[in-house]
């Protein structure tokens, strides 16, 4: 993780995702449905639900659009069910591609990836095939401007909070964390006063391969069409776009 700053890419991309932002809300509505469906509509209660809720208030999804997810998964029936199904895969000069999907239809959504990446200069693998090259990790972001906390200061929070690495740059603290221990370190940094512009389980690659720019062009036309997918929550690759 040393010396790869994540934020980057988010800033980099939140332009194009700000532009589908219908979209987004789609995605995220399925995801807060699923989590409240299984652990119920308390997200203190409900780590997933709690997850969900942050990805949300990130991407400024309005109360109204969230209230109504929770309300549909909370109504009487057995209402609607998906599956999550992970697909691995290759781009450009062999960077690895996660694809994490929440579908109800595994035909339709394993067709539509493969499509993806047959068509556009990528290759589906096997289950196994990338995923060991990927730890799943906490992620926090905290702006840096209008903060009066230097790296120091920062660093000892965020060791005493149970984070495992801080990276720092002009613009943001970005903190990295065993998977296990997000939700504490999230909540006690909250408990200190800070407030977050990401807070997310992710999946972070273990090398970071850079790209040519031709190739690039490549891996994000493969990861734009993934994402224009309803049933595709979520795209990580190794490499910097």
């Amino acid at each position: 993780m040393a010396g790869h700053s994540k934020w980057n890419n988010i800033k980099g991309r939140k332009g194009a995702q700000d532009a589908k932002r219908g979209k987004v809300f789609q995605k995220l509505s399925r995801e807060i449905y699923m989590a409240t469906k299984s652990g119920g509509s308390d997200p203190s209660s409900n780590p997933a639900l709690r997850l969900a809720l942050d990805k949300a208030k990130t991407a400024n999804m309005p109360n109204d659009n969230i209230d109504r997810a929770i309300k549909k998964a909370t109504s009487a029936g057995e209402g609607e069910n998906y599956d999550e199904i992970v697909y691995e895969g290759y781009g450009p000069a062999g960077v690895a591609i996660l694809v994490h999907t929440l579908t109800d239809n595994k035909n339709r959504t394993s067709t539509n990836v493969r499509v993806a990446f047959n068509k556009n200069g990528g290759s589906l693998g096997e289950t196994g095939s990338v995923a060991y090259m990927f730890d799943r990790k906490g992620y926090l972001v905290i702006l840096r401007e209008g903060l009066d906390v230097d790296e120091d200061t920062m660093l000892m929070s965020v060791l005493e909070a149970g984070g495992e690495e801080l990276e720092v740059s002009e613009e943001v603290f970005e903190i990295y964390t065993e998977a296990s221990e997000f939700s504490s370190v999230r909540d006690s940094l909250e408990k200190e006063g800070y407030s977050f512009v990401q807070a997310e389980l992710t999946m972070i690659p273990q090398v970071i391969t850079e790209l040519s720019e031709k190739n690039q062009e490549i891996l994000q036309t493969i990861v734009d069409v993934l994402e224009e997918d309803d049933d595709v929550s979520e795209v990580y690759t190794s490499a910097n776009i």
